[in-house]
C-alpha cells in the first residue's frame, strides 16, 4: 500500500509539472500553413509550345536548393514549441548504502522528481525569438525563390537571343554567299576584279566561323538552364517562343517604395532586428533567479525495536531550489551583446536598402535604355539599313565599290543582332526588376505569358 501510494503521488506530481508553456498556436498558424502548402512535384513537359511560365514551375517544384531553403523553414518553425517548452523534469533515485536507523524505522532509498521553472517571461521571450527566427527564414525561403525565378528568366532570355543571334547570322551566311555569286558573275564577264571574289570569301568565312561559335554556345547555355531546373545537362531544351514586347512605363519612386515594403531581404532583417530586440530583454531576465519545485518520498521500513507511532510511514519532502545570480558582470556582458547585435542588425538593413535601392537604379536605367535601344533598331536604324544594302547592291551591279557592299552587309547584321540583344536585355533587366521589389511588373497582378 505504502509503494503505491508512492507511486499515486510521483504520478500526479509529473502529471502537474509536465505542464509547460507551450507555443502559442495562434502566433505560428500562418508559418505552419506556409510550411505544409507545397506542392507536391507534377513536373510540367517541356517541348515546342512551353513557355516561360512552364520552366518557372518546372524549377519551383525541382530545384533542390529552393526544397533545401524550404525545409529549413519547416525546421525552423519545429523550433517554436522547444523554445516555449519547459525543460524534462528530472527524476532521482538514492539508495543507502548505509541504512539510516531512525525512532520509525530503517530508510534504505528515496525517489524524487523535480521541475525547473524558468523565471517569469523567459519562455514567453524564447518563444517569441524563435517565431521571429522562423518568420527570418521563411523569408529567406521567399528571396532564394525569387533568385531562382530570375536566374531561370535571365537564362532563358539569353537562350532565346542565341536562337535569334543564330538565326540572324544563317540568313546572313546565305546573303553573303548571294553577293559572293554577284562577284563570281561579275568577274567571269570581266565586268568585277578578282579582289572582290576574294573579300566576298573572306567575309563569307569569318560569317562562318561566327556561326559555328554560336551553335556551340547553345550547349553550356542549356546547361545552365538544365542546373536551375535540375535536370541532366545534357538534356535537349528547345528554343524558346518569341518575346513578347510590352510597353511598360515605370516610377522610379513606386518601384522604390515597392522594394522596401515588399523585397524579402529586407523583411527577413525586419524580423531578425525584432528577434534580437527580444534577446536584450532575454538578456535582463538572467539577473532573475530559475526556481526549481519538487517532491521526494523516503522509503522506511517497520522498525524492529518497538512499534512507535507511524511505524514506518513513508516520509514526504517538499524541495524548492533557487539559483543564485550573482555574476552580474556576466550578465551585464550578455546584455551588451545582444544591444551590439541588435544595433548591428539595424544597421545593416539600411546598408542592404542602400545597396538593393542602387541596384534597382541601375537595373531601371538598363531596362529603359534597351527599351530605347529596341525602337532605334527596329523603326530607323534596321529599315535603313536594309534599304541602304538594296541601293548598295544595285549601285555595285552598275559598276561600284565591293567594299560598299561588303560594309552594308556588315552593318545590317550588326544592327539586326544588336535589336535582338535590346530585346534580350530589356527582358532580362525586368525580370531584374521582379526580383528586387518581389512582385510582377506592372503592379497589377496579371499574369505575363
Amino acid at each position: 500500500m505504502k509503494k503505491l501510494r508512492a507511486l499515486i503521488i510521483l504520478a500526479g506530481i509529473c502529471s502537474l509539472l509536465a505542464v509547460s508553456a507551450g507555443a502559442d498556436q495562434v502566433d505560428i498558424d500562418s508559418l505552419r500553413l506556409a510550411a505544409s502548402s507545397g506542392n507536391t512535384k507534377a513536373l510540367p513537359e517541356l517541348s515546342e509550345s512551353s513557355g516561360l511560365s512552364d520552366y518557372l514551375k518546372y524549377a519551383a517544384l525541382n530545384n533542390p536548393g529552393l526544397e533545401a531553403s524550404f525545409n529549413r523553414f519547416k525546421a525552423a518553425i519545429e523550433r517554436i514549441t522547444q523554445a516555449k517548452s519547459l525543460p524534462d523534469p528530472k527524476f532521482t533515485y538514492q539508495y543507502f548504502i548505509d541504512e539510516v536507523e531512525t525512532r520509525v524505522g530503517a530508510q534504505r532509498e528515496s525517489f524524487n522528481i523535480s521541475q525547473m521553472f524558468p523565471w517569469f517571461g523567459k519562455l514567453e521571450l524564447e518563444g517569441d525569438i524563435a517565431t521571429q527566427a522562423a518568420s527570418s527564414a521563411r523569408q529567406d525561403y521567399e528571396a532564394v525563390k525569387l533568385k531562382l525565378f530570375y536566374d531561370v528568366k535571365n537564362t532563358y532570355y539569353e537562350y532565346y537571343y542565341l536562337s535569334k543571334a543564330i538565326e540572324t547570322t544563317s540568313e546572313n551566311v546565305v546573303l553573303m554567299k548571294h553577293l559572293e555569286g554577284i562577284a563570281r558573275i561579275r568577274f567571269k564577264t570581266a565586268i568585277g576584279s578578282h579582289p572582290d571574289v576574294i573579300r566576298a570569301q573572306v567575309e563569307l568565312g569569318k560569317l562562318d566561323d561566327q556561326h559555328q561559335a554560336l551553335l556551340e554556345m547553345r550547349s553550356p547555355i542549356a546547361a545552365r538552364l538544365n542546373a536551375a531546373l535540375n535536370r541532366p545537362v545534357g538534356a535537349g531544351i528547345p528554343w524558346p517562343k518569341q518575346i513578347e514586347l510590352e510597353d511598360i512605363s515605370l516610377e522610379d519612386e513606386l518601384l522604390l517604395a515597392e522594394l522596401i515594403q515588399r523585397n524579402p531581404q529586407l523583411k527577413a532583417l525586419e524580423f531578425e532586428i525584432a528577434k534580437n530586440r527580444e534577446n536584450i530583454e532575454l538578456a535582463k531576465k538572467n539577473y532573475f533567479p530559475d526556481i526549481t519545485v519538487g517532491i521526494g518520498i523516503v522509503k522506511t521500513d517497520n522498525s524492529t525495536v518497538s512499534s512507535p507511532r507511524d511505524n514506518g510511514k513513508d516520509p514526504v519532502i517538499g524541495m524548492v531550489t533557487v539559483n543564485v545570480p550573482i555574476w552580474w558582470e556576466k550578465y551585464a556582458a550578455s546584455v551588451r551583446e545582444a544591444k551590439a547585435k541588435y544595433s548591428s542588425s539595424v544597421q545593416l538593413k539600411t546598408a542592404r536598402i542602400n545597396s538593393l535601392s542602387s541596384e534597382l537604379k541601375m537595373s531601371l536605367y538598363r531596362f529603359k535604355d534597351a527599351g530605347r535601344k529596341i525602337a532605334l533598331y527596329r523603326d530607323t536604324l534596321l529599315p535603313k539599313a536594309r534599304e541602304s544594302l538594296k541601293v548598295t547592291e544595285a549601285t555595285y551591279r552598275a559598276g561600284g565599290s565591293f567594299n560598299d557592299l561588303v560594309d552594308a552587309q556588315r552593318i545590317l547584321l550588326e544592327f539586326a543582332l544588336a535589336y535582338e540583344r535590346a530585346l534580350a536585355d530589356h527582358a532580362q533587366s525586368l525580370a531584374r526588376l521582379e526580383m528586387l521589389v518581389a512582385n510582377q511588373i506592372p503592379l497589377s497582378g496579371n499574369e505575363k505569358g
